[in-house]
């Protein structure tokens, strides 16, 4: 099977680091502000919800590069003094690594996550909305003019997908560790 070269200009990223003790931190980057179409198109299939298109503008925000790692959260699970609403499983997850993505967790759980994170911090942590989730992974900026057929290509990296690129569709049947993958434009 032939190689799959991508090839971007790295962009310059503003990050920041919320250190959790002297060797854990959690990275996060600025997403500029912009306007971009919201939404899928009448080609792509989805929920009806997810339609029609409708264009969205934000503000900038920060969001984490990677998921939340099983080490983050085993941290911030284990502090009692940061209880917020309701206790945490300390280690959920199903594919076990300290530097794999948390998961078996409710959205709840992350809430709790977010606000115990604030409570340590001093600094205001949630969950991206909607809009600011799709923008982030979409990492385009730039509107599509519907009436004109438009359409952003389906992954960041363009329109093909492969192992290589992503894990999909349970073609590895396991979490890898987070930044096995190539980022988007925003460093995602």
């Amino acid at each position: 099977m032939p190689t799959i070269i991508i090839q971007k200009t790295q962009k310059r990223l503003l990050i920041y680091r919320e250190k959790l003790t002297d060797d854990l931190d959690i990275e996060l980057v600025k997403i500029p502000s912009g306007t971009f179409t919201m939404g899928s198109s009448e080609q792509e299939s989805g929920d009806k919800s997810e339609k029609p298109q409708h264009n969205v503008t934000l503000k900038n925000f920060l969001m984490g590069i990677y998921p939340i790692t099983q080490a983050q959260w085993l941290y911030i699970a284990q502090r009692k003094d940061l209880k917020v609403e309701q206790d945490l499983e300390p280690e959920p997850s199903h594919f076990k690594g300290s530097t794999n993505p948390v998961e078996m967790v409710s959205w709840l759980d992350a809430v709790e996550f977010c606000q115990r994170l604030s409570k340590l911090s001093k600094r205001k942590y949630r969950l991206p909305t909607e809009a600011e989730w799709e923008y982030a992974c979409r990492a385009q900026t730039k509107p599509l003019n519907l009436h004109k057929g438009e359409t952003y290509p389906p992954y960041h990296f363009g329109e093909i997908l492969t192992p290589d690129l992503a894990n999909y569709n349970g073609n590895l049947q396991k979490t890898t560790p987070v930044g096995q993958f190539y980022a988007n434009d925003f460093g995602l």
